[in-house]
C-alpha cells in the first residue's frame, strides 16, 4: 500500500487502532496525535460526531481511508485509527510500581497495563530486553491504558533499584517460601514479574521477599497476566 507501511519499533509514531483506544489517546494524550484515520464502513452517528469534533477542537487532521486500515489492521471491526507520536514517561518513584523483567508477548504487555491501571499501579517498570510498549498489540490490548501509565524501561533491574531507591521488593516466584496471602505491603513497594516463558531468574530469589500464588497442582503455573492480576489485587484490597 503506497504511503502506508507496517509498524516497526524504530518509528517515530505508533497508532491506536479501534474506536475505544483512539478516544482514549485523544482524551489523555491529545498533544501527540498526528491525525485520525476514518474507515469508509464506520458509520455516521454520535460517535464520528465525538471524534471529528475532539479533533477539530485540537486542530487534528481526519483522513478518509481505507487503505492504512488494509496495512496495520485485519480486525473487520476497526475502523478508526489513531496516529500518534511516541512520548517519554518518567515514573513516580513515591508511588507502588509493576515490574516486568523480559516481557516478550505484546498482549500479555498490554493486558497487564490495562489490569494494573484498574488497580490504581500505572507506574509500570519494564526491564530489557522487552516487547515494545509502543506496539500497536500492546496499545490496543491496554484499551487505551497506555496513555494513563507512566511508564519507563531500564536495562537491568539493578539500575531499576538505582533509579527508584529504597522500597518494598516482592518478586512473583513459584519457589517462594511467602504465600500472597501473607503479603501486606506498607510501604513504597514494587511487584516483579518475569517472563512468561521463564519466569524470574533464580537470583531474584535473594532479592526482597520473594512470594508465591498458592493453586491446586492441576497446573504447574499461571499464565502471566492472571497471576499479575491476582497479585496486584491482593496487594491493593484494602485500599477499596
Amino acid at each position: 500500500m503506497a504511503g502506508y507501511k507496517r509498524y516497526h519499533k524504530e518509528d517515530t509514531v505508533s497508532y491506536a487502532l479501534g474506536i475505544t483506544v483512539t478516544f482514549e489517546l485523544l482524551r489523555f494524550k491529545t498533544e501527540y496525535v498526528n491525525k485520525v484515520y476514518v474507515h469508509s464502513a464506520m458509520k455516521q452517528g454520535d460517535t464520528l460526531d465525538k471524534i471529528t469534533a475532539i479533533c477539530k477542537e485540537a486542530g487534528i487532521g481526519i483522513v478518509y481511508t481505507d487503505k492504512i486500515f488494509n496495512v496495520l489492521s485485519q480486525k473487520e471491526n476497526c475502523y478508526i485509527i489513531g496516529e500518534f507520536r511516541k512520548f517519554h514517561c518518567i515514573m513516580d518513584c513515591k508511588r507502588p510500581h509493576i515490574v516486568l523483567v523480559n516481557p516478550s508477548n505484546s498482549g500479555n504487555m498490554g493486558t497487564i497495563i490495562r489490569t494494573a491501571l484498574g488497580f490504581g499501579l500505572n507506574q509500570i517498570a519494564i526491564i530489557r530486553p522487552a516487547a515494545d510498549i509502543f506496539d500497536p498489540k500492546v496499545v490496543r490490548a491496554s484499551m487505551g491504558a497506555l496513555f494513563s501509565t507512566a511508564f519507563e524501561y531500564f536495562g537491568s533491574f539493578s539500575g531499576y533499584q538505582e533509579a527508584n531507591g529504597s522500597r518494598e521488593i516482592y518478586p512473583f516466584m513459584l519457589n517462594a517460601e511467602t504465600s500472597l496471602h501473607d503479603l501486606r505491603p506498607e510501604g513504597q513497594f514494587s511487584l516483579v514479574f518475569g517472563n512468561e516463558a521463564t519466569g524470574l531468574p533464580e537470583e531474584f530469589a535473594d532479592i526482597g521477599t520473594p512470594v508465591i500464588i498458592p493453586h491446586l497442582k492441576g497446573i504447574d503455573s499461571l499464565n502471566l497476566p492472571v497471576a499479575a492480576g491476582i497479585a496486584m489485587y491482593e496487594a491493593t484490597k484494602a485500599a477499596f
